[in-house]
């Protein structure tokens, strides 16, 4: 067993091989960027060398710092992560030639399966059956229109280096090809260097299920079940579930053996994924018509891999630790077992409401629900950041994965929803609450599962308000009254208690929730009982308010007759309310500090993020109608395309293509 490994990657995947190395006695050097010099991966390890600047390519992407940095510190091995360089062959050849074990598979599986073209034309000889497409080497774009005409629409366009759900556009109509392409290839260049793309036809209401397979020096592999990964967003995974909800065990050995036998089609080496396409020409209710086709093979560890260590209580980086110092898998196939069902949840810096936008800004207040130990309460968080840490636009916008298992998939549901409404976040937008309402969704619980449920389930799934309006003001009103109270002192004349000599007093606020606003008024009755109106007219709510508060921080509510727990963090002029039912942002302006404020924005048009602007597709001049994209900009690993708000003429362009922006920046003027 290796003495030093070096992992060359950050965030919670360089956390998480740092727990496990913990525990086996191997030691850990971490590499990290100006931007990650106070990162929690930086102290989770026992050394640290810092390798350049922000951005990936200045850091992260450095292998010849990578190699340095492990030389340096006398590693043994690398370890990549997933993601940056784990599945780049050029890397895990230069691990090689400069003495180090690459913590991976051999840089020729690398290359067998880093091109989606050249790796599906290696199972179609392997007899492992394929999704109708084209994968050739031609690159022409009148080609490859002709060729999705061939196919029939809609087809998926797939960047032939690709992975994580980048450089990938579906398209439904042959006249959106043309522009489709483009983009999934300027994609496909920032994030892979390669703009080589397959077409292939769109399945309709397909799955994504993937198998977990594992092999080692002396020619054993393994397949540790399926994962089904099909609730998606811009065809990124958002949960995960293990085993697949409906899965045969004929099928689940097919699809297991099917994927074996595409690692020994390469000469696998350590953890890999095997990706399939699952259709389900019978609907959600007939899992034994469901047919497979191969999709790809991720070489290297997913993000996902949790929820297969909590079905079979198994060590996967543990595994790779093993397998890489030359040690034979712990396990044969017919040791494996499945024990329960696990959920995985990625929470990420994100606006759901917003087209998923990612958000950047500071974790001010960061609390993760209780975490045990699999084997003690089946909830784990997987994270790599801390209360105070930024997330900023430079990497990805997951902040952290929950885990949880049950013994049975309604359990682990329960448990996750119970696991998501104990996650407080302050201080940026995330999708916390969106996930619990993918949890809380009839199609979910009931496993109608397809890559298309999040758009299909759109009405119950977004601008959702589980919290009541009421109750959330009235836990932010107990607040503010229990912050009043703890701050007077022993002066009667400072105490804000109402008491007056005749008369009732009353006290106001106006909150804003979303677009909409609503009125609190709070009256002091004579025999010091508070008496609080949410709204006005017929649905205004109406009753006493009391509260308590509790050990935790939080505050026992009761107010027109139904008890409230909640969390309230106050954030400038917003108060963050958390309660088992929901959550709510409610804002609490102060109308003296905004008196002079301007509302009308005119005719501009700023940046929705912080990011780069990649192009503009008008000029001065130019005239646009609502809707029409203007520009495309990249954050976060991802193109984003600004449409205009209304129609207009062109004024001026305020930046170029290349140009670095902040978020709010005026990007372009127009008249309306």
């Amino acid at each position: 067993m290796f003495k030093k490994i070096l992992i060359a990657n950050r965030g919670e995947i360089a956390c998480r091989v740092a727990a496990s190395a913990r525990r086996m006695g191997v030691r850990t050097v971490a590499v990290y960027s100006d931007a990650d010099a106070g990162a929690k991966h930086v102290q989770a390890c026992d050394e640290a060398v810092h390798i350049g600047g922000s951005a990936p390519k200045d850091s992260y992407l450095r292998w010849e710092r990578i190699l340095e940095a492990a030389q340096a510190t006398g590693a043994e091995a690398v370890h990549p992560g997933y993601g940056f360089l784990s599945e780049n062959e050029d890397f895990a050849q230069a691990c090689a030639d400069a003495g180090l074990v690459f913590i991976g598979p051999p840089p020729s599986a690398i290359r067998a399966m880093g091109l989606k073209a050249a790796s599906k034309q290696l199972m179609e000889k392997a007899g492992v059956p394929l999704v109708p497409g084209y994968h050739g080497a031609d690159q022409d774009p009148q080609l490859l229109q002709r060729e999705a005409d061939r196919i029939g629409y809609p087809v998926l366009i797939k960047a032939s280096a690709g992975g994580g759900g980048k450089g990938m556009r579906l398209v439904e109509r042959s006249e959106d090809f043309a522009a489709a392409l483009a983009s999934c290839q300027r994609e496909a260049i920032n994030s892979f260097g390669d703009d080589a793309v397959l077409v292939e036809k769109y399945v309709l209401r397909p799955r994504h299920i993937e198998i977990q397979v594992f092999g080692d020096t002396q020619g054993n592999c393994v397949y540790l079940f399926e994962r089904d990964c099909s609730v998606q967003r811009r065809h990124q995974k958002v949960l995960e579930e293990a085993p697949a909800p409906g899965m045969t065990h004929a099928l689940r050995q097919k699809m297991g053996e099917a994927a074996v036998a595409a690692a020994r089609a390469v000469n696998y080496v350590g953890a890999g994924t095997v990706e399939f396409i699952v259709e389900q020409p019978g609907g959600y209710d007939q899992p034994e018509a469901m047919k497979f086709y191969f999709m790809e093979m991720n070489t290297r560890l997913q993000v996902e891999h949790p929820v297969t260590e909590a079905i079979t209580g198994e060590d996967l980086v543990a595994w790779q630790l093993r397998v890489a110092s030359g040690l034979p898998l712990p396990k044969r196939q017919d040791e494996l077992r499945i024990i329960g069902h696990a959920i995985e949840a990625r929470i990420c810096a994100e606006n759901p409401d917003n087209g998923f936008l990612p958000a950047t800004g500071s974790l001010h207040v960061y609390r993760k629900p209780e975490c045990t130990s699999f084997e003690i309460g089946d909830v784990r968080v997987d994270d790599g950041v801390r209360e105070g840490d930024a997330i900023s636009p430079f990497y990805d916008s997951m902040i952290a994965k929950l885990i949880v298992r049950g013994d049975t998939r309604e359990q682990a549901l329960a448990r996750l929803d119970a696991a998501l409404a104990a996650t407080r976040i302050v201080g940026l937008s995330t999708n916390v609450q969106f996930l619990r309402h993918v949890v809380g969704s009839s199609a979910f619980a009931a496993a109608r599962l397809d890559t298309a449920l999040i758009e299909r389930e759109k009405p119950v799934l977004f601008q959702q308000q589980r919290l009541p309006l009421a109750q959330a003001v009235a836990a932010a009103v107990a607040q503010v009254l229990q912050g009043e109270r703890t701050q007077e002192g022993a002066d009667p004349f400072s105490r804000r208690d109402g008491w007056r000599s005749h008369g009732v007093a009353e006290r106001r606020w106006d909150f804003q929730r979303g677009e909409s606003s609503t009125a609190a008024r709070l009256r002091y009755l004579h025999d010091g009982a508070l008496q609080l109106c949410v709204g006005d007219g017929e649905a205004a709510v109406q009753g006493l308010l009391d509260w308590q508060p509790r050990a935790d921080g939080g505050l026992e509510v009761q107010f027109g007759g139904q008890r409230l727990r909640a969390q309230v963090h106050g954030l400038g002029e917003q108060l963050h309310v958390f309660a088992p039912q929901g959550a709510a942002v409610l804002g609490l302006a102060d109308p003296l500090a905004h008196a002079g404020d301007v509302h009308s924005e005119g005719g501009r048009l700023t940046a929705p993020m912080p990011g780069k602007v990649v192009s503009f597709a008008v000029k001065a001049g130019d005239k646009v109608a609502k809707g029409q994209p203007l520009a495309v900009m990249e954050a976060m690993k991802m193109e984003h395309t600004i449409a205009a708000p209304g129609d207009g003429v062109v004024a001026e362009l305020l930046y170029a293509p290349g140009d670095q922006v902040a978020e709010g920046a005026e990007l372009l003027r127009i008249q309306t």
